[in-house]
């Protein structure tokens, strides 16, 4: 890739624009509490990320208090409110990050054929008038606005131009050119942006102080490469999310993006100001929040991003790390070192561990997670990092819950029927069920469902060890869906029927959870 105004490339910019937590949390399954939303947010903005984008403010009155809340708490980012190219909209954006710091409206509209004739039914012109009219509001309410071209990538280019020149000029200082359904190739939307600041060098008024943006999808699996393209072409920021986590299949990865930088400067000459020791941290949070387990061999942070085990890999590591790593398991977080822990550790060397590997838990949250530590140490020989992991990141999850399970017993075999008694705590108060199935895991569900009735279908059930041996811990994701909310739990344990029972047990709080939630925002709108 090239670069225009080479002189100046060696220190360029690049600001990194977290969306997490609004078009991460779009992802089917993904979403996150108040509580949650607030951790992730300071997350951020400890690491350096330079936008969070907060939320959909309209979307509803959850969304609404979360963006005004992490507005209110957030020290450095600013924090983006997304509004569609509507009054209401707008406004609701503009409330919501008003008492931030450094507040950003983020508004958008569809600029390709496809979208105008099938999803929006206006004409070029209209959609110019709405450009017009909605930058002006937003830019009457916050000093700094960005505007999206939704499906960018799928419209012509002069078009697409003439959008980005009426934005700027009714005030929009960052411009989005994004990737929304993961169409383009790395040379098309470099082309694309390269394209767009020509058009506007001439019409527009300081046009080299207007950012240009990339936001990528990875439905071709190319978020990352075209995001770096972008930056070839002349965009200066780059919106990504944690994990890739998003719609479809993803986002561009902050993780993948920020390294991508920081490893090849010789053809990348850029910076950002991210702390990347954080990263592993903060893709273990959003995994452990989310329910969306990192795939194992996921750049940086997944779990063999630094692991080897063919004999010629070995070998060169024991000789020069350089032969098969590019970066430094240290520079993204993750710990060479390999401590054994069983059921003779003490608690400084847990909580050695636990710092080694990422968490950083208060005191409460540690002794919780040490008291179950002992208990897996004690039906384990070997406790591995991974066990480990599982094991805290279940105890996040489960740590505001309102159903727990106390204790269950199961008698398979071939000759059925099989049976499970269960007795669980719901709100305080303990309840113990016997229960028939069609096999164990069935026979366990069926207790579940006779303490808390409900209709939630049961969508996926995928069980794998986490480690090698046959006292391997089993860590079981269960996702729910009842209509159009769909939620994913995962447990662990060394027994594969209490993890089921424990991943259908967090999956059904968060299905309640984000009942209630919707509950409570549809009564306010009834009255």
């Amino acid at each position: 890739m090239s670069t225009d105004n080479a002189h100046d490339r060696q220190h360029d910019r690049v600001v990194i624009f977290d969306t997490t937590l609004r078009d991460g949390e779009q992802c089917p399954g993904a979403s996150m509490t108040f509580e949650e939303k607030l951790e992730v947010a300071e997350l951020l903005d400890e690491m350096g990320v330079d936008i969070i984008e907060a939320g959909f403010p309209i979307a509803s009155n959850g969304d609404f208090e979360s963006v005004a809340e992490i507005a209110r708490r957030t020290r450095c980012a600013v924090i983006a409110g997304l509004a569609r190219a509507i009054p209401a909209d707008i406004a609701r954006a503009g409330e919501a990050v008003r008492h931030a710091q450094r507040p950003r409206i983020h508004t958008f509209v569809s600029t390709s054929p496809i979208h105008l004739e099938h999803q929006m039914r206006k004409t070029q012109d209209q959609v110019i008038d709405i450009i017009a009219a909605t930058v002006a509001q937003a830019r009457n309410l916050v000093e700094d606005v960005e505007w999206s071209a939704m499906d960018a990538t799928r419209t012509p280019i002069d078009y697409l131009a003439r959008c980005v020149e009426t934005a700027i000029k009714a005030g929009a200082t960052t411009i989005n050119l994004p990737d929304t359904v993961g169409y383009a190739t790395p040379s098309e939307y470099e082309a694309m942006f390269r394209q767009v600041r020509a058009h506007i060098q001439d019409r527009v008024a300081n046009a080299e102080r207007i950012v240009f943006s990339a936001h990528c999808h990875d439905d071709l699996g190319l978020a990352v490469a075209n995001s770096l393209a972008a930056l070839a072409g002349g965009a200066r920021q780059i919106e990504c999310t944690i994990n890739g986590l998003g719609e479809r299949a993803g986002n561009a990865a902050l993780e993948e993006v920020v390294m991508a930088i920081r490893t090849r400067g010789d053809v990348l000459p850029f910076a950002t100001g991210i702390e990347v020791g954080m990263l592993t941290r903060a893709s273990k949070m959003v995994s452990a929040v989310t329910s969306f387990p990192v795939q194992y061999n996921k750049a940086i942070v997944g779990r063999n991003a630094f692991a080897h085990e063919s004999g010629i890999h070995q070998d060169g590591m024991l000789k020069n790390t350089t032969t098969y790593e590019i970066m430094t398991p240290e520079s993204v977080g993750v710990t060479k070192t390999s401590l054994v822990m069983g059921k003779h550790s003490g608690r400084a060397a847990f909580r050695d561990k636990l710092k080694a590997l990422g968490y950083e838990l208060g005191e409460n949250a540690l002794n919780d997670a040490f008291t179950r530590f002992k208990d897996l140490a004690d039906r384990k020989k070997v406790v591995y990092d991974e066990d480990i992991e599982a094991l805290v990141d279940q105890g996040i999850a489960v740590a505001h819950d309102r159903m727990r399970l106390v204790s269950l017993s199961v008698i398979a075999g071939s000759h059925g029927p099989q049976r499970a008694t269960m007795k669980m705590e719901v709100e305080g108060s303990r309840f113990t069920v016997e229960e028939e199935g069609n096999g164990p895991v069935d026979a366990v569900f069926n207790c579940i469902k006779a303490i808390v009735p409900h209709v939630a279908k049961l969508a996926l059930y995928q069980v794998h060890a986490v480690t090698e041996g046959t006292d391997a811990q089993a860590e079981v994701s269960v996702r729910l869906e009842d209509g159009d909310k769909a939620v994913t739990g995962r447990g662990s344990d060394p027994d594969t029927l209490v993890a089921s029972a424990q991943a259908y047990i967090i999956a059904l709080n968060k299905l309640q959870a984000k009942r209630q939630s919707l509950n409570a925002q549809a009564s306010p709108a009834a009255e």
